[in-house]
């Protein structure tokens, strides 16, 4: 398997490291590909395809996430079956994504704008991590990689995109 990450910005190493650890224990190898630039995603599908490594877990990134289109493009031209981070990238023909729930996020921005506006200190307001994650299959796009998703994972699907 491999990892595409934004090589250029330390969350994007930290990211890579995490996952090759966690394919070093589960005894698999995962290479690291860079994407900082529109050249970069371009060298990493044809390393991609050049080693038939067929499965991609794209990073999270703001490079990355402006490029959703071409990523998820070029996973369904060269048959990678690829994971994402938000379910943006499933609507628009991904494979699947594991991530924090946008839509809670701008609730909670919105909450915490409300009470700002009642005049709370911003500095007196808690950090809050995402606790809702959502998991949305799209199995059109399975269907056209030959990928038959079982019920039982689709049964596990926050969303189910046909």
């Amino acid at each position: 398997m491999a990892v595409l990450v934004n090589a250029t910005v330390s969350e994007g190493m930290t990211q890579a490291n995490d996952v090759q650890n966690a394919a070093r224990e589960a005894a698999m190898r995962a290479i690291v590909l860079n994407g900082a630039t529109d050249a970069d995603i371009d060298v990493a599908f044809a390393t991609l395809t050049q080693q038939r490594i067929g499965a991609l877990l794209v990073g999270a990134d703001q490079f990355l996430d402006t490029r959703r289109d071409r990523i998820v493009a070029l996973a369904a031209r060269h048959s990678i079956q690829a994971i994402y981070h938000w379910r943006e990238f499933v609507v628009i023909g991904g494979l699947m994504s594991y991530g924090a729930s946008q839509a809670n996020a701008y609730r909670q921005v919105g909450v915490y704008t409300g009470r700002i506006l009642k005049e709370e200190k911003p500095g007196d307001l808690p950090v809050l991590q995402s606790s809702k994650f959502e998991f949305v299959i799209n199995l059109q796009t399975a269907r056209a990689l030959g990928i038959e998703v079982p019920n039982s994972i689709q049964l596990l699907a926050d969303e189910v995109i046909e």
